[in-house]
């Protein structure tokens, strides 16, 4: 079972910056990719950002930019992070992680973590 914690989430002024990151317990041999979700009140949850092991990157029109996907890989984990700048009251949401298993093609996710962007 892979478990994902996601962390740095929280209330900022428009303009400002957050920094999101994921712990996968996971190798990144076993990861296919990684990404971020968001869902709004009342809205579908959508991409935001993902990666793929290789280090290929793509990104929600919306914030291409502003936010930046990157990650860390360790011996039995990988950590994923999202550098958002330029915040804006629309990326207000719950940001989900989401890893993607490399063979069954699995889909898990993280718990969730609140962004708020209000002045």
């Amino acid at each position: 079972q892979v478990q994902l914690v996601e962390s740095g989430g929280g209330l900022v002024q428009p303009g400002g910056s957050l920094r999101l990151s994921c712990a996968i317990s996971k190798s990144i041999f076993s990861i296919y990719a990684m990404g971020w979700y968001r869902q709004a009140p009342g809205k579908q949850r959508e991409l935001v950002a993902r990666i793929s092991t290789s280090g290929n990157t793509n990104y929600a029109d919306s914030v291409k930019g502003r936010f930046t996907i990157s990650r860390d890989n360790a011996k039995n984990t990988v950590t994923v992070y999202l550098q958002m700048n330029s915040l804006k009251p629309e990326d207000t949401a719950v940001y989900y992680c989401n890893a993607i298993s490399r063979g069954t093609m699995e889909s898990s996710w993280g718990q969730g973590t609140q962004v708020t962007i209000s002045a």
